[in-house]
């Protein structure tokens, strides 16, 4: 099982906008990331906008693609795209990149 870190910057001002929409993920994102292989996914926010992601899966890769194919993550991405700064043009889920694990304790 693969452990994913990434991080992505909410805009300032638009953090309680952010917590509330995630406070109702749509069912069927919520079944899209499940059937795709995201397994104990979480997102912590700090106060300045610094956004942590963590998801477990088999092959991270895979996972990612089986996303990007389905209908519900399109939809999702596009009202997602706004909150975020640095994005270049990318899609949130296409700007996220792993940090690198440098230790585990298990």
């Amino acid at each position: 099982m693969q452990r994913v870190c990434f991080l992505l910057k909410v805009r300032a001002g638009r953090t309680e906008e952010y917590r509330a929409r995630h406070a109702e993920v749509w069912q069927e994102m919520r079944e899209a990331l499940t059937a795709s292989g995201w397994h104990n996914y979480s997102l912590f926010l700090r106060e300045d906008g610094l956004l942590v992601g963590y998801l477990e899966t088999e092959d991270f890769e895979r996972a990612k693609a089986a996303m990007e194919a389905s209908e519900v993550n399109a939809r999702w991405q596009a009202e997602m795209g706004g909150f975020f700064e640095e994005l270049d043009g990318r899609r949130p889920d296409e700007a996220m990149r792993p940090l690198t694990e440098v230790f585990h304790l298990a």
